[in-house]
């Protein structure tokens, strides 16, 4: 991936400034459809999820209160990660973007709720709904962009380190929501910046996001599993708490790396958004979002970030509501020529993993090695990784110039 601005072919050259403003406007148009049509059936729908996803939690903890017998486990552990992932997928995360505040109902509130998360709702509201949405894969401005953590452009300058990305984020992937909560917290910035310098909020965050962790770890690790004991299953419940959390982070990790990684969806520069109209705004949430293709048990697995593109465009609207206005979202990205990216779940898992281990490595390595040249290849890699910046840059130089070479050979 390089910025939409750097790509020799872009992809919206041939939109006018007329054309974006059109489009803009046809968006808010399919917006206010939703909003003139809320109504009764989508309170109805977000109140029964919310029952079913607080039966489906206390009928499997009930079971974990047995979990010492193996189909008790099994199914009170199923249980308790689905449930987790619909609390966490489907409620929580749509209920904070505010996409329910509309009903008035202080139980259902944007401003209220406070979710089954290592995170606090206030920082993470900060982090993802003010920050991610407004910035959305603007690169140094988008910080979910690799979570300052990865390297996810070509642009980036390729370090060492790099190479140990596709471990690091699966260690982020089965912890997310401990990953989540130092993200929100600007950790690794804020730790590096001397304490007369950071925020002046900084410490009171970092305590008030322990003691959320405190809480969950005391609910899933202490209670729980001490209500278990006259049955001789402390052990197996702890071991199910574990699990249920390990699984709905895996999944989350999963949902939300399909949203914005795969192949196909592009990135853009700070200079990008210096006087940025609606219509632009909308064109970049059109060309940095992923959709997951699949059923509509799929759509609810995902909160309906398997239409993430429409939840991009339409943060606020109610989430059981995109599936009925993708067609209609897509229709336009056919008409102005764009790429509407969507595939199966495998398809974008694996075009994310695949992008992540790409960019793990110097520009165009992992293209260019073949089994004949491998050796020489990994030499390359190895003088790269232990050579230091000069070495680096004059290989990439070299290059560089091959490459140009060969490309102008082939033109000729």
């Amino acid at each position: 991936m390089t910025t939409i601005q750097q790509k020799a072919d872009n992809p919206i050259a041939h939109l006018s400034a007329d054309d974006i403003e059109t489009l803009g406007r046809e968006l808010d148009a399919i917006r206010q459809e939703v909003i003139d049509t809320r109504g009764a059936d989508d309170a109805a729908y977000i109140r029964r999820i919310i029952r079913t996803q607080r039966g489906l939690e206390a009928g499997s903890r009930a079971l974990l209160l047995f979990s010492i017998l193996p189909p008790a486990w099994i199914a009170g552990t199923a249980g308790l990660s689905i449930a987790k992932i619909l609390e966490n997928m489907e409620i929580g995360h749509n209920v904070m973007h505010g996409q329910w505040d509309w009903m008035r109902d202080p139980k259902i509130h944007s401003t209220s709720w406070e979710w089954d998360n290592a995170s606090p709702a206030d920082q993470w509201k900060h982090g993802h709904n003010e920050l991610h949405h407004t910035y959305t894969n603007v690169v140094g401005k988008d910080n979910d962009l690799g979570y300052g953590i990865m390297r996810v452009d070509e642009d980036q300058r390729w370090q060492p380190f790099y190479l140990a990305q596709p471990v690091w984020n699966f260690v982020n992937a089965c912890f997310f929501e401990y990953g989540i909560a130092a993200y929100d917290l600007e950790l690794a910035k804020n730790l590096a910046t001397p304490k007369a310098q950071r925020p002046a909020d900084f410490k009171a965050r970092v305590k008030q996001t322990l003691t959320k962790i405190r809480h969950q770890a005391t609910k899933d690790y202490v209670v729980h599993p001490a209500l278990s004991i006259p049955t001789g299953s402390f052990v197996p419940t702890l071991a199910a708490n574990f699990t249920a959390n390990l699984v709905r982070n895996l999944w989350t990790h999963s949902v939300i790396m399909c949203g914005h990684f795969p192949e196909g969806v592009e990135t853009f520069e700070k200079t990008s958004i210096d006087g940025e109209t609606r219509g632009d705004w909308y064109l970049r949430q059109m060309l940095g979002s992923a959709n997951i293709s699949g059923s509509p048990l799929m759509h609810l697995m995902t909160g309906n970030l398997s239409f993430q593109i429409e939840h991009h465009l339409f943060p606020d609207l109610p989430s059981n509501r995109y599936a009925e206005i993708a067609p209609k979202v897509q229709a336009l990205f056919d008409k102005y020529e764009l790429t509407y990216v969507s595939a199966p779940l495998p398809k974008q898992v694996y075009s994310a993993w695949h992008k992540i281990v790409r960019l793990s490595l110097p520009n165009h390595w992992l293209a260019e090695t073949t089994a004949k040249n491998a050796p020489s290849q990994l030499a390359k890699l190895y003088k790269m990784t232990t050579g230091g910046k000069k070495v680096r840059r004059t290989i990439e130089m070299r290059d560089q110039r091959e490459r140009r070479d060969v490309a102008e050979a082939q033109a000729a």
